[in-house]
Parts: structure tokens; C-alpha cells; sequence
């Protein structure tokens, strides 16, 4: 049996009883059908970068989505229009997205108002396993220039204010240079293994954010709540870059992520996981939530 620490980030992970590889957008809904129609449990993996797997692997049918390809139409007035697989690389904004809806049993289309996006959460989430993407179209704007800034670290990277436009170019390497001084990122040359950021940021009512200390990170939501940092309540914690816990560590770059300098087991990642999320809740009070998808594990 194929071992899944071979098609994770984390590079952990254990057997597959069944691993089958979709080619095509056809293969994909062929197999999902197939497992359905026989009650098997279902793991879609794509590129494996958001995920820890339990050391026992997935009992059930693990499809590798590997379809590839993309179609590209531009227009002189409104800018272009891309359409990608579902198993490349996105490196664009959403504008609608095709899926198999495994309830209904057919293909259906998305415009991005419809996935509803918001901070780590969207439809795909609300419904977890409900849908499979097969592929994602992007309306790309004409144009050099970039959205406004609005997050002061790349604006003081970039050397322009808050609200200022770059150039889309260098907002990309600015971006991607960002993410990888904190460990964020992961290629195959890299030594230490991670799967990003572990916690996403907890968003908190006003009451809950008003007793955590003056210099707490807060950003204002639209309806009322307030976003704090989990990265500032892991260390004010205790939580330190470079915490071990038998084969598992923090990053020695940023606290949010989980990583695996080599031998780290699954078990090692979600104890260690789970000793930062302790340390938050006794400080705090404040139970933070993996933004890594878990199979076979949980943080309780």
C-alpha cells in the first residue's frame, strides 16, 4: 500500500488501502461516483500542502487529483479570463468554480459571491466533503497596477503607504518572499517540512476581545467581531520558535507553523499541536482551530 507521507507537505501520514490517480475532469467524477455508490469514505488530495494524516492512513479511497491544463480567452476592454484544472497551481483570484456536487450527483457552477469567501472559510468548508472542485476560473483585471495595500507589513516591504497600488509583479515576489521568511512556504529543496500556518486567527466576540491585553493585535470585522492574532497569543503563551516535542518542532522562523525537521510521525505533530493549544486556552481562554485539514486526528 502506498504510503500518503509521499503526497504531504508535512511529509507524514500513513498507508492508503486504495489510492487511485485522476488524469482527467472525467476520471475524477468517475471515481468519486464509484466510491459513493459503494459507501466508501472519500479523501480527495491535491497537493497535500494543507493536510496532516494520522500515522494509520485512510481506510477508505484516496483520489490523487491530477488532472492539469488551463484555457485562456482576453479581451481588449475587460481584461482575461482563465479557467484552471483543478490539480495546478492557483496563483490568481477566484471569479467562479466548477464542482461535482456529490449530493446531487452532478456538475455544478459557483460565481465567487456564491462560495462565499471569507476569512479561512467558504462553502466547500460549511459543507465539508460535499463538494469536489474540478476546476476554477479567474477574471484578471487589465492592467500593471495591484489592488490598494491594506496590510501594513507588505506595505512597509514595498515602501509605499497603506491604500497605495504597486505593481502586481512585485506585490507577488513581495508576497511570496514575506511567507517565506516565516516558514510559510515549501518546496522540495527545503530540509524542514511544513504545512503553513496551523491556526487560523481566532475571530472573537468584543466582549471576549476587550479582556486580552492593550497591545493584542485587533482587527475590526464587518459585523462586530474582532480578529486577534494567533501567532501573538502562541507566544505571549509561552509557545517559542523552536519548541520541540519528540520529533515535531515549531519553526524556528514563525510560531504558526508545525514542522517536521525529519522524522517526525503524525502523532508528534498533533501533540505538539495540541501542547500550543493548551498553553493559548490556559492564557487566554481561547481555543484556537486548526486551518490544517485533519484525517484520523483531532485536537481534543
Amino acid at each position: 500500500m502506498e504510503q500518503l507521507s509521499n503526497f504531504t507537505s508535512l511529509g507524514v501520514g500513513g498507508p492508503a488501502r486504495k489510492i487511485v490517480h485522476a488524469h482527467t475532469e472525467e476520471e475524477l467524477i468517475e471515481f468519486v461516483k464509484a466510491a459513493d455508490k459503494s459507501g466508501e469514505q472519500v479523501l480527495i488530495l491535491g497537493g497535500g500542502s494543507n493536510l496532516l494524516i494520522s500515522d494509520s492512513g485512510f481506510a477508505g479511497t484516496v483520489i490523487r487529483v491530477e488532472s492539469k491544463g488551463n484555457a485562456l480567452d482576453y479581451d481588449a476592454c475587460s481584461g482575461g479570463m482563465i479557467e484552471v484544472s483543478a490539480g495546478e497551481d492557483w496563483d490568481k483570484f477566484v471569479s467562479r468554480v466548477r464542482v461535482f456536487d456529490r449530493k446531487k450527483s452532478e456538475v455544478v457552477t459557483f460565481t465567487n459571491e456564491m462560495c462565499n469567501f471569507t476569512y479561512r472559510n467558504s462553502i466547500f468548508k460549511e459543507e465539508f466533503g460535499r463538494y469536489v472542485v474540478l476546476t476554477v476560473s479567474f477574471q484578471l483585471r487589465k492592467g500593471e497596477q495591484s489592488l490598494p495595500i491594506s496590510y501594513a507589513e507588505l506595505a512597509n516591504y514595498l515602501s509605499v503607504n497603506l491604500g497605495d497600488k504597486a505593481t502586481v509583479v512585485a506585490v507577488r515576489a513581495a508576497v511570496l518572499e514575506l511567507r517565506g521568511r516565516k516558514g510559510m512556504l515549501w518546496n522540495t529543496k527545503d530540509e524542514i517540512r511544513s504545512a503553513g500556518s496551523f491556526f487560523i486567527n481566532p475571530i472573537l466576540s468584543k466582549e471576549i476581545a476587550d479582556k486580552l491585553p492593550a497591545d493584542a493585535p485587533r482587527w475590526p470585522q464587518s459585523d462586530g467581531k474582532i480578529k486577534t492574532s494567533a501567532a501573538w497569543l502562541m507566544e505571549h503563551a509561552g509557545v517559542t520558535k523552536g519548541d520541540k516535542l519528540a520529533g515535531a518542532q515549531i519553526s524556528s522562523k514563525h510560531v504558526l507553523a508545525l514542522t517536521n525537521p525529519g522524522s517526525a510521525t503524525a502523532d508528534d505533530l498533533i501533540e505538539l499541536a495540541k501542547m500550543a493549544r493548551a498553553k493559548v486556552f490556559e492564557k487566554f481562554g481561547i481555543k484556537l482551530q486548526a486551518e490544517v485539514q485533519l484525517v484520523g486526528l483531532d485536537l481534543n
